[in-house]
């Protein structure tokens, strides 16, 4: 599919209305989520079905959350720190797994390109410098958006089992700061029942 056709798709569509701005990040993690999804043979499930693990905050676990309709709030969408462009999809219902993670030197810029985002995060690109970032910005963007799958990532059949589904808990008030808190979310410190804030 062409780029202009994955722009102009409801599912792009809804993925950049979320995010507020086209990008290349939300580009591969609009491809990220759809190489998970038909890899795991899952449409986007009405409830907890999939389980989505992020490995960046980035732009692209936007396009994961739409897409997949993991979130935190379901308690099916989790983040790990490691700061990769790697997503990692597992369906509660037939216990397939899958984990993209982007190619090596995928999101390294022209050196035009990374000059222009260096003077544009010091303040210091005039208007034709950032026109021009912008319009790299959106090439990088369909570039991502019309290659293959198999071009993007390196893609790993997975085993692992889904984390367990949230839980609902019964709030306790941690000595130190009043709050209400979690209860598993509270920590003994000498005999007080401390949130991790306080601690």
């Amino acid at each position: 599919m062409k780029a202009q056709e994955i722009l102009e798709s409801e599912d792009f569509k809804r993925c950049a209305d979320f995010h507020g701005h086209i990008c290349p990040g939300l580009s591969i993690g609009y491809q990220a989520a759809k190489a998970c999804m038909e890899a795991i043979k899952e449409t986007r499930p009405k409830d907890e079905e999939v389980v989505a693990i992020v490995e960046t905050d980035a732009c692209s676990a936007d396009a994961v959350q739409v897409l997949t309709g993991c979130t935190f709030g379901k308690g099916n969408f989790f983040y790990k720190d490691y700061g990769k462009m790697a997503l990692t999809l597992i369906s509660r219902n037939s216990g397939k797994g899958v984990r993209v993670s982007a190619r090596p030197n995928l999101f390294a810029p022209n050196q035009e390109h990374a000059k222009l985002l260096a003077k544009i995060r010091k303040g210091e690109a005039d208007d034709q410098e950032t026109k021009k970032f912008k319009q790299l910005h959106f090439q990088k963007t369909c570039d991502i958006l019309e290659k293959s799958y198999e071009e993007l990532f390196i893609i790993k059949k997975i085993s692992d089992k889904p984390p367990l589904k949230a839980k609902v808990e019964q709030s306790e008030i941690c000595d130190k700061c009043g709050e209400a808190t979690m209860s598993s979310k509270l920590l003994d410190v000498g005999g007080r029942k401390i949130c991790r804030a306080c601690v």
